[in-house]
Formats: C-alpha cells, structure tokens, sequence
C-alpha cells in the first residue's frame, strides 16, 4: 500500500478549537467490519456496544505543561521552547523542539519567568531540536506547572486559556505519569459519568500507560509505507491489566481499546499464546494495511489527518474499503476531525 492511495484534505471548519461539552456528547461514528454498515450516534451511546465481562483498555498518561516562552539572552528574541523528554534527571538534561530554530545555537541561553529560570544549550539534535540543560531546582514539573503552557497543536488557531489543562486532559490522567506532550486523543470523549456505567455494566477497566512523544505531531513523508519509521513510545502494561485483558479474550468477550498508542502498545507485547504479557518495554510499532489484530477486538479512535500514522491503524483495523467510506461519510456529514474532534467506534 502507498501513501497517495489514500489523501483527503479536511475543511477548516471541521477542525474545532475546544472539545465538545459535555466530552461524551461529541458525535460518534459506529463502523460495523461484519455489515460495512455505517451509523451516527452519540459518544454517550457507546455504553450500548458493551457487554457484562468486556474490558475498555485505558491510557493512564498525563500531559504536562511542556510549552515555554522565554528570552534570549544579550539580543532579548522571543523564543518558544518545546520540552520533549526527561532525557538525565540528576544532570538536568532535556531533549526539546525550539522556534525560531535559527536563532537558538550551542553555548546560548534561554530565560524565562523573570529571569528566575534558564536552560542552556548543550547540543543540537535536528534542524529543530536541542538538547537543553534546565536550572531549576526541586521538582521541575511544579515549576513548568506555574509557568509552562499545554503544548496544543499548531492547527487550533486560537489564543491559549487555562482551561487548556482541563481541555488537554484525559480523565484517566494519572499524574504520577506525567510526561507526554499530547492527550490520547480518543479518552478525550470519556466522562467519569459515563466510566461509571460501564462499571455497573459489568465492564473492567484495564490501565495502561503510553507516554506520548515527539510521535504527536509525526506526519508520514515517503510514498513506501514500508520504509516509514516511528517515533518510539514508552509503555508499561502492570501485571493486573494484563490479566484482566487476557481473562476478557478467554471468555471470548470484547477488548475495547482507547486509542492508536494503546493498539500498538498491546500488539507489541503478544505471547505465542495468543495472549498480551504484562511489559514496560518501549514500541516503534508501525501498523497499516494489511495486519492482524490479536489483542484489540473493539478501536476507539477519532477522526485524524490522511497522513497520520493512526489514520493507517484504524484502516488496518477496520479493512481499508470500509474505513474510507467511513472517512467520507464523516467529510459529507460535518463530523469533526484532529484532537477535538469526534469519535470513530470500529465493531
């Protein structure tokens, strides 16, 4: 399969700026592998796709206030600091995205909050990126809570609101993991409301962790899907939610899992068993057409761009035919795509 087979361009008005309020009422689209059926619902309805003894499988992630604006130091230029990674915690060491690149060179520093905070550059990485050494003391990520903004995508065209790190947030987020730079896109919709029924369902909640990276914003730039390269994820799958996946697809129940970091995550740690081993591990996992899923029964995912590397596991999830009709159907009927957009719920 090649790149140009499938490309489709989304209107600017189908990429919203803030999540729909409540989450669960974005719209959701239910595409049916078995029919090639398609259905618009509710993200609120999706508690009617589960069955007592299903699992929804979680990313327990949590995104940090990663974006920075600070000053150079002598000229006074406006820089915009990207912090990706923890790269040494005891050396202060981060690996990071800077703009303008240009102006940002080995030996120079960058300050912000009054002067009352700086990071040098150790080494250059990419035409972006930097390895920057960081002068704080304590814990960094009070400090970047205080002054540091949720690095929301370039394409939300809007001023930034502290509402953000509500917006840009799952409620799955556990701040004991707090190192990704972008939400799993498809917890986004839940609500603790609806969490909460699915309990009473009889649904078990398996929790994972992904961290999100530079991965975020990856777009697929060669013709060969073959030859695409992933940015690696970090991910822990504990010894508990193993299990309770593993026990769902023995009472050959659904395994519904939230996201396309989630799928490969999963897929990445199969035993010849047939069954997913608990594992922290980190995956580079590339997923399109054609692939057999093991673990995932059930694809929660939104609507994201033709080059997107999610946009290739969801056709591989649900056949390539069908989930371009789905994307069609979402182009001709005003669903929304990106972050903050709707929901796809493959069957």
């Amino acid at each position: 399969m090649r790149l140009s087979e499938f490309n489709f361009t989304i209107p600017k008005s189908q990429i919203v700026k803030y999540p729909a309020d409540p989450r669960d009422s974005a719209r959701m689209l239910v595409v049916n592998r078995e029919t090639g059926e398609l259905e618009d619902r509710v993200f609120s309805d999706i508690v009617d796709y589960f069955e007592k003894g299903d699992c929804l499988v979680v990313n327990e992630t949590s995104v940090f206030p990663a974006r920075l604006f600070g000053r150079k130091e002598k000229t006074n230029a406006k820089i915009e600091v990207l912090l990706l990674r923890e790269l040494r915690t005891e050396e202060r060491l981060w690996d990071a995205l800077v703009e303008p690149a240009r102006k940002v060179r080995i030996g120079n520093k960058i300050f912000f909050d009054e002067n009352n905070f700086y990071a040098e550059v150790m080494d250059n990485t990419t035409s972006r990126g930097r390895t920057l050494r960081l002068s704080y003391e304590g814990n960094i990520y009070k400090i970047l809570d205080r002054i540091g903004q949720m690095p929301l995508p370039s394409y939300i065209k809007r001023e930034y609101t502290p509402l953000d790190k509500e917006h840009y947030q799952t409620i799955f987020a556990n701040p004991q993991y707090n190192t990704s730079i972008a939400p799993p896109s498809a917890g986004l919709h839940f609500t603790k409301e609806l969490v909460e029924k699915l309990k009473k369902k009889g649904v078990k909640i398996a929790k994972v962790v992904i961290t999100i990276g530079q991965g975020a914003y990856e777009k697929i730039e060669v013709e060969d899907l073959t030859k695409h390269r992933m940015y690696s994820e970090y991910f822990i799958i504990p010894m508990e939610s193993a299990e309770i996946i593993n026990k769902t697809l023995k009472m050959k129940r659904n395994v519904f899992v939230v996201g396309s970091s989630v799928a490969r995550a999963l897929e990445s740690s199969v035993l010849i068993s047939g069954t997913v081993k608990p594992n922290r591990d980190w995956t580079d996992k590339f997923i399109y057409p054609p692939y057999e899923f093991k673990i995932a029964t059930r694809l929660i995912t939104n609507f994201h761009e033709s080059d997107c590397p999610s946009t290739y596991l969801g056709m591989a999830f649900a056949g390539k035919d069908l989930y371009l009709k789905a994307v069609k159907h979402a182009l001709k009927n005003d669903y929304r795509f990106l972050v903050f957009g709707d929901a796809m719920l493959i069957i």
